[in-house]
């Protein structure tokens, strides 16, 4: 039996009349910013204080590419003299950005240079359009600097597959060209963050020939952070005097044992970049061989650096509440080792664990059955920092849940595998998989 007229009315004029009420709350709610994530508590303490890079400058501007009411752009002006180097994603997929500069970053040229990065924006996968708004801003830069295109070096990180608004970025020269300063770098670090809690940055001083040279790094990255390399952007800047092919050996190498080790949730983005620029503005002596001892100094002080801002960026692991390293030895090689180490630092179930705080050292065993690297149960040992948890096949003897669980407590853990079967090794870094990584990510393009 159906509703009497009047009654059918007067129902469709309520639901009309909620329908009305809905649409203008979801109006109000899309007109109202997201609030700021809080920081992470595994962020160092404060943004650390940055060396002056002779012959570099930055500076930062809105130009809205999906943020609101927060720097999104950065321009990094470089002396001329100054050479790059560079590692980028080996991804099938990879941003028209990553491609660009993968062409241009070995090209030999005196000229100077200029890095211009935005976020809010991947501008990966978006096809000709991609390359097209690549060109479009090397082009302005270049041609407000007085650069060749070839010298202009972009980046975008953000949301995958939407067109990137080039125009918002090229409107923006006029005030970044004008605040070009020395002293911007920490604002640089700012304004490339996307789902970051807090800026990153790290530097190093180290003495060549008895000349001071000074390096100084920033990151962005905190989720789809696995190699190769991390999701992440990284520009590192030295005033230090050193050949391209120099600067690129360090640097190659300097990635394999900090970005290419570190995994929050095993994932490879499009528009992972690392940038290094030498200016050459120090007194130091030309360093024209890595191997030397002044390139192995060098290296040193970089590594450093690289290790520094790869630390936080797993620190920043979207939703962390631990950080992880897992260190694992006694391996056929240290290929083996790695594959090791990835697949605990990868599980889902021992990361779960991790952030349940609990000692579940079995899914452990799992993850190292699984890793395809040799391996023999009767002959490993794991540990939870300095407790010996299982040895030659079983729990240890010494070992009780209340000592793991205890352990598990706190904010940065190592767990230990020792497979006793070689002198391969190696270390990686990860953090906790929480329910927070999944809010961030289920609602990272809304």
């Amino acid at each position: 039996m159906g509703f009497p007229m009047g009654k059918k009315k007067k129902l469709k004029a309520k639901v009309k009349a909620l329908k009305a009420r809905l649409a203008a709350a979801e109006a109000t709610l899309a007109g109202v910013a997201k609030p700021a994530p809080s920081v992470s508590p595994l962020a160092p303490e404060g943004f650390p204080k940055l060396p002056v890079i002779a012959g570099a400058r930055f500076a930062t501007a809105m130009a809205g590419v999906r943020y609101g009411g927060r720097t999104d752009v950065m321009l990094a002006h470089l002396a001329p003299g100054t050479v790059m180097a560079g590692t980028f994603t080996r991804s099938a997929t990879r941003a028209a950005s990553v491609l660009d500069a993968q062409a241009k970053i070995g090209l030999d040229s005196r000229d100077g240079a200029a890095i211009l990065v935005n976020s809010g924006n991947a501008n990966a996968f978006t096809g000709a359009q991609g390359g097209d708004s690549v060109q479009a801003i090397a082009g302005a830069v270049a041609e407000r600097l007085g650069l060749p295109a070839a010298r202009v070096f972009t980046s975008s990180t953000g949301v995958i597959g939407e067109a990137l608004p080039h125009e918002r970025i090229t409107a923006t020269l006029d005030t970044l060209t004008g605040a070009l300063h020395e002293d911007a770098l920490p604002d640089a670090a700012r304004a490339i963050m996307t789902t970051d809690t807090y800026p990153k940055g790290a530097s190093a001083t180290v003495t060549i020939g008895g000349e001071t040279v000074q390096i100084a790094g920033i990151a962005k990255g905190s989720g789809m952070i696995a190699p190769d390399m991390a999701t992440m952007l990284v520009y590192i800047f030295t005033d230090a005097r050193i050949t391209q092919a120099a600067l690129q050996s360090v640097i190659s190498r300097g990635t394999d044992a900090s970005f290419n080790c570190i995994t929050v949730d095993s994932d490879t983005s499009t528009s992972d970049m690392l940038l290094a620029a030498a200016t050459g503005a120090s007194q130091a002596p030309l360093i024209e061989d890595a191997a030397s001892p002044e390139g192995q100094a060098f290296a040193t002080a970089m590594n450093g650096v690289m290790l520094d801002l790869a630390y936080q960026v797993v620190r920043d692991g979207e939703g962390a509440t631990k950080f992880v390293e897992v260190a694992v030895s006694g391996a056929r090689s240290d290929a083996d080792a790695r594959r090791v180490a990835m697949a605990i630092a990868n599980s889902p179930l021992v990361k779960t664990a991790i952030a349940g705080e609990d000692p579940n050292w079995g899914r452990v065993v799992m993850a190292i059955g699984k890793s395809g690297a040799e391996a023999d149960r009767d002959r490993l040992s794991i540990r939870f920092g300095p407790h010996l948890v299982a040895y030659q096949g079983q729990v240890a003897p010494s070992y009780t849940e209340e000592i793991g669980a205890a352990y598990m407590q706190g904010q940065d853990l190592v767990i230990g595998v020792d497979l006793r079967l070689g002198v391969g090794a190696a270390k990686v870094w990860t953090c906790d998989l929480t329910n927070r990584y999944i809010e961030i990510n289920a609602d990272y393009r809304s």
